[in-house]
């Protein structure tokens, strides 16, 4: 089976983006290229811990919604919430009405916040796991490698949930620390250019 599929344009595209019609933009303009701010990272592992036993396209058509109610994901805020969010967000038909993974977010949003006193930024942070290029699979055979076991087993250790080898495995590559757009993808090179015009946050 080939791994790519023709788009609208009659360029070739992975395989994955044809499963549903909102991926198409997201393939195109967001998975895989490099991101370094915090709060776009931040959104992301949670987005990912949401999608834990779910599908993307559940959370991504969601994603709004998921903005709406942990206020764009700006980790400062969300680390006050109370009890009375949670029931809030629990009763939220918007988001995923989760307990754990809610709770989830709010934790993490505090571990976030001692992160960045500790390491300048998330961004920085997160950056530092980028694995090397020949620490990297053949794009979209892997679903955990030595960097996101290392970076979820790092989380874990500060207190984060939610944050397994998988869930942060996608996380990175969505957030450009992997270009795991397939060889034929018209959009791997896009990408990998961005990657080299990107300043890696120190």
């Amino acid at each position: 089976m080939s791994t790519t599929i023709t788009g609208p344009d009659e360029r070739p595209r992975c395989r994955w983006c044809a499963a549903a019609p909102e991926f198409l933009a997201y393939h195109d303009t967001e998975w895989g290229f490099p991101v370094g701010d915090d709060r776009r990272l931040f959104e992301k592992l949670c987005l990912e811990g949401f999608q834990s036993g779910l599908s993307w396209r559940t959370i991504l058509a969601k994603r709004e919604n998921f903005r709406a109610a942990f206020h764009g994901f700006d980790f400062h805020r969300i680390a006050d919430f109370t009890d009375a969010d949670v029931e809030r967000l629990l009763q939220d038909a918007g988001i995923v009405r989760h307990r754990g993974k809610i709770v989830a977010v709010i934790n993490n949003a505090k571990r976030a916040q001692e992160l960045v006193k500790q390491e300048g930024s998330l961004a920085a942070y997160v950056w530092r796991f980028e694995p090397k290029a020949d620490e990297l699979a053949a794009p979209q055979t892997a679903s955990t490698s030595a960097a996101s076991i290392a970076l979820s087993k790092d989380l874990k250790k500060r207190g984060w949930s939610f944050v397994g080898p998988t869930t942060v495995y996608a996380f990175m590559q969505a957030m450009g620390l992997i270009n795991d757009h397939v060889e034929e993808c018209f959009v791997r090179e896009q990408a990998a250019g961005a990657r080299k015009a990107f300043t890696q946050p120190a």
